[in-house]
C-alpha cells in the first residue's frame, strides 16, 4: 500500500450544507432485473447514513456491469435505486443520465439532506477512459469527494481517480475497514495463517499465490485452478480445465512455496463427470489419475476433510474463490465444506470474491464471518502489495 495516511470522513470536517459525492460500490448481480445478492448495497449504508447525519445532501455514482460505454437497459441503476431506498429508509431520486445539463439542473434543485443517485457510470466511454471532460463534470456536481468503492479501487477511472484529483476527498467507512482488515492480513497476521484459493482459471490468481507463498504457512487449492497444479506435477487430469501456458509459473510457486517451508494443499480426490450438468454420471476419483472423458468439478469428499483440517488449525483465514461449480447442487459439497469450515474456525476470517460471497450466502453463513471484502480483484491485487490508484488518491499529500 501507499506509504502514508488514508484520509478518512474526519479530514472533510463539518458537512452542513454540502454536496458530496458518493462512488458506491454497487456492482451486484441481477438475475432478470432482480438483485441477487445486496450484500454490496448495505455495506454502504453506513457511511450514507454518516454523512446525512453530518447535514450533507448526496449525490451517488456507480458502475453496474460492463456496458462498454454505451446506456444497456438490462444495467440501468433502477433496481439498486429502489433496493437503496428500502435500506436507506428515506427516498433515493434516481437520474436517467450520468453527466449533463439536466443532470446539472437536479442536483442544483436538490433539496438539503436529499440522496440522488446518477445513472450507470459506465455508460459513458468517458469513466473507464479517465477522461478529463468527464471527471471534471462530475466533480462539479459536490463540494467533497467520498470514495466507498473498494471493489474499484484498483481502476483508474474517472470517478475513482479524476474526481478526488478535483475535490477535497476521503475514503468512506466501507472503504477504511477494508484497508484496516486487509493491512492487519499483510503486515500483522496471527499464525498459523491459511488462505483458500479456488476459482476456474490458474492465471487469475497467480500473482495472488506468488504474493501469498511470501507471507501464509499453509495455501490450500481448489476449483478448477488446481488442476493446472496437478497437471503441472505430472498428474492426468482427465478433461479438466488447465492452463498449459502458466505451467511453468505455478512450479515456480511451488518451489518458492517449498523453500520457504510454506505448505501447498491440492486436492487428493475429486467429483469428476463428462460434463458439468446437473444430471450429468459422476463419481469420486483420484485427484490425479482423472479417467479420460471425465473432468473434476469438485473437491472430493476426502479433500473436503483434509482442508477442514488446516482451517480448523489457522489463527488467520483469506478464502477467495469456491471449490467447484457449487452453482449445481452436485458439486457443491466441496464449498460448502469449506464455508462450513471457515465459518466454524476460531480464526479472524476474512472472505473475498463474488463467488466466494455468493456460496456464503447461499449456505446461510455470511454472519459467521468476521469480514466479508467486497473487492474481489482489488483486495488480491492489495494483498500482492501493488499500488491501488484509488486509494493512493486518497493518501494524506496525495
Amino acid at each position: 500500500m501507499t506509504g502514508g495516511r488514508l484520509r478518512t470522513l474526519e479530514d472533510l470536517g463539518d458537512l452542513t450544507a454540502q454536496t458530496v459525492l458518493v462512488r458506491c460500490d454497487f456492482n451486484v448481480p441481477l438475475e432478470g432485473g432482480r438483485i441477487t445478492d445486496d450484500l454490496r448495497i448495505r455495506a454502504t449504508a453506513p457511511t450514507l447514513i454518516e454523512l446525512l447525519d453530518g447535514g450533507a445532501t448526496l449525490v451517488l455514482c456507480s458502475h453496474l456491469g460492463r456496458p462498454q460505454g454505451r446506456p444497456v437497459e438490462s444495467l440501468r441503476l433502477d433496481p439498486v435505486a429502489a433496493r437503496l431506498q428500502e435500506v436507506l429508509e428515506r427516498r433515493v431520486k434516481k437520474l436517467d443520465q450520468v453527466i449533463g445539463p439536466e443532470v446539472q439542473r437536479e442536483v442544483m434543485a436538490a433539496e438539503a439532506g436529499s440522496v440522488t443517485m446518477l445513472e450507470n457510470l459506465r455508460f459513458d466511454p468517458g469513466e473507464e477512459a479517465n477522461a478529463p471532460a468527464f471527471a471534471g463534470a462530475l466533480a462539479s456536481l459536490a463540494d467533497l469527494y467520498v470514495d466507498d468503492a473498494f471493489g474499484a479501487a484498483h481502476r483508474a477511472h474517472a470517478s475513482v481517480v479524476g474526481v478526488a484529483a478535483r475535490l477535497p476527498s476521503a475514503a468512506g467507512r466501507l472503504m477504511q475497514r477494508e484497508v484496516e482488515v486487509l493491512s492487519r492480513l499483510l503486515e500483522r497476521a496471527d499464525r498459523p495463517f491459511v488462505a483458500i484459493l479456488g476459482g476456474a482459471k490458474v492465471s487469475d490468481k497467480l500473482s495472488a499465490v506468488k504474493a501469498l507463498v511470501q507471507r501464509v504457512d499453509a495455501l490450500l487449492v481448489g476449483g478448477a485452478m488446481a488442476f493446472s497444479f496437478l497437471a503441472a506435477a505430472g498428474a492426468e487430469v482427465g478433461e479438466s480445465l488447465v492452463e498449459p501456458d502458466r505451467y511453468d509459473e505455478v512450479r515456480e510457486a511451488v518451489r518458492e512455496a517449498d523453500s520457504r517451508g510454506v505448505l501447498i494443499q491440492l486436492p487428493e480426490d475429486v467429483v469428476a463427470a463428462p460434463e458439468p450438468a446437473v444430471d450429468a454420471p459422476r463419481r469420486t476419483v483420484p485427484a490425479r489419475s482423472i479417467p479420460r472423458g471425465l473432468m473434476g468439478l469438485d473437491i472430493g469428499p476426502r479433500t473436503a476433510e483434509e482442508f477442514a483440517r488446516s482451517i480448523s488449525d489457522a489463527k488467520t483465514i483469506l478464502w477467495n474463490g469456491p471449490m467447484g461449480m457449487f452453482e449445481l447442487e452436485p458439486f457443491s459439497a466441496g464449498t460448502r465444506a469449506v464455508a462450513q469450515a471457515v465459518a466454524g474456525a476460531p480464526a479472524f476470517t476474512v472472505v473475498g470474491g463474488g463467488d466466494s460471497l455468493a456460496a456464503l450466502a447461499k449456505f446461510e453463513l455470511t454472519d459467521s464471518i468476521d469480514h466479508l471484502s467486497t473487492g474481489g480483484g482489488a483486495s488480491l491485487e492489495f494483498l500482492e502489495g501493488r499500488e491501488l490508484p484509488g486509494l493512493a488518491v486518497l493518501m494524506e499529500g496525495a
